[in-house]
């Protein structure tokens, strides 16, 4: 079916809603000591996608109903605002939901959803409860159709399209066994669902409180039930082991990515695009195969992320560059600023506009202001560089003592030669100058030259005794080994 428009204006009596999230399973299947509620989809852990759906839907209450790890799932949740109820004994899900219940304030519709069923998505539910509303139903399960649907309970419906029953995959008879409609779990009833369901018994193989035995109770009191028929049965699927987490993953990112594609990104190849829920990116961003976004990485338009790149919860201003195999975490980059490739900015780096860092420079808890260049081989931590500075290749600062970090201050203008060695706690002044392969330990004045390094010394014949005694060893292979020396050593005889 086409999902309605909500619009809950127009509705009748559009009561407040509360949402319980069932999070008690073991998932013995998933094979882990981390609960399996907390094994992630894109950034996520599962559990949290179904409290992030419950406050999108602007819920009054939420409930976790927790079991196993409760205690980790509890603190992994702590943040999100919401309430918990405990289900020591797995006893069915007719009794956790009572369980969770019990901590509502009640006259409230209540939705029931699932801590490992990430892709249900707020449009859907809405619409759900547009229909719920406009039907006047006092239960709306949400279903869909699967060509073969073995193992789910299916929906078995009567006169106007009324759901007369759930019947279970062990329960149903062969006309049953055909259906192909299947019941998702998913519920939204009306306020009397919990004191309903403090009538279910548990007169059944496993001795267990299914919350399927509700809708019985509703029909009893002549109230009516329907279906919610939703198109795409992907939206309910859950995970038990790792290779439904890994679809639930695809599928997860599929979507977000095709997010962010319709908001104007462009995504090389969406198929290796690794971009958490999590992240936002601004129209007119170019983002190369391979590339991993994650946590609160904001990207501004112009950008272009080169191919296989790394960033987590770092900020790029308009027309950054990131060339391919970067990694950048916690980092805040400049305007028109590249950066790359092979580089890497760790937590605390900034950028200021136009700075150039090139391959193979680490910069770590540094601020480098605009038009400062870096173009290779360095490490820069724990320092201020003045505007339009340059580091040479080669050049580190030593910051660390053993017990200590320590900062260095370069002024604006200075020059650092190749191969320096910039020991901290350390001052160059304003248009200093470094000269190459210098140790410098002391402050350097502006507008002064640091030099330290020993005088050259050429120690004349040097180089051809060491060769000549190399060659002269038994079973020397200077000559197989080194051809041109060996002609060379000849002709100085």
């Amino acid at each position: 079916m086409t999902l309605p428009t909500p619009i809950f204006h127009d509705l009748p009596a559009a009561r407040p809603l509360d949402v319980v999230i069932l999070a008690a399973g073991a998932g013995t299947r998933m094979r882990s000591t981390l609960p399996k509620m907390l094994h992630e989809v894109c950034g996520r852990p599962m559990v949290a996608w179904a409290v992030k759906t419950a406050h999108d839907l602007q819920a009054r209450d939420i409930v976790v109903v927790t079991g196993h790890g409760a205690a980790q799932v509890e603190a992994a949740l702590a943040p999100s605002a919401v309430r918990f109820a405990r289900q020591d004994r797995q006893l069915g899900t007719g009794h956790a939901f009572l369980l969770g219940a019990a901590e509502l304030r009640g006259d409230a519709d209540v939705l029931v959803l699932y801590g490992d069923s990430p892709m249900l998505s707020v449009d859907t539910l809405n619409a759900m409860r547009a229909f719920h509303l406009q039907e006047h139903n006092a239960l709306t399960v949400l279903s869909s159709e699967l060509p073969d649907a073995t193992g789910y309970g299916r929906i078995v419906r009567g006169e106007g399209g009324q759901v007369e029953r759930i019947v279970e995959q062990k329960a149903a008879s062969p006309s049953e066994l055909r259906l192909t409609e299947f019941n998702s779990g998913v519920y939204l009833m009306d306020a009397r669902a919990p004191e309903l369901t403090a009538q279910i018994g548990n007169d059944n193989a496993a001795g267990e409180y299914y919350l399927t035995d509700l809708l019985a109770l509703y029909r009893e009191q002549g109230s009516r039930v329907a279906a919610f028929k939703i198109p795409d049965p992907s939206e309910v699927m859950g995970a038990n082991d790792r290779v439904q987490l890994a679809e639930l993953a695809r599928l997860m990112q599929r979507r977000i990515n095709e997010r962010h594609m319709r908001a104007g990104v462009t995504l090389r190849d969406p198929a290796t695009s690794y971009i958490e829920d999590t992240v936002l990116i601004a129209p007119d961003v170019v983002i190369e195969p391979g590339v991993v976004l994650r946590g609160q990485t904001e990207i501004a338009s112009g950008v272009v992320v080169g191919a296989y790149s790394h960033l987590s919860d770092s900020r790029l201003a308009a027309q950054v560059q990131i060339k391919p195999h970067s990694v950048l975490e916690s980092a805040v980059v400049g305007a028109a600023s590249d950066v790359g490739p092979f580089a890497r900015l760790r937590p605390g780096a900034v950028l200021e506009e136009g700075v150039h860092v090139g391959n193979f420079v680490e910069v770590k808890n540094s601020r480098l202001a605009s038009g400062v260049k870096a173009g290779h081989l360095a490490y820069l931590g724990d320092a201020s560089i003045g505007a339009e500075s340059n580091i040479g290749a080669g050049t580190i600062i030593a910051n660390f003592d053993g017990l200590n970090k320590h900062r260095t201050e370069i002024g604006a203008g200075a020059f650092v030669g190749s191969n320096a060695t910039l020991i901290a706690p350390l001052t160059l002044g304003d248009a200093a100058f470094v000269a190459g392969g210098s140790t410098v330990s002391s402050d350097v004045p502006q507008g002064a030259m640091a030099v330290s390094r020993s005088v050259q010394r050429n120690v004349e014949g040097w180089s051809l005794r060491y060769w000549r005694q190399l060659a002269a060893q038994p079973e020397s292979q200077l000559a197989r080994k080194l051809p041109w020396l060996a002609s060379w050593l000849t002709r100085q005889s």
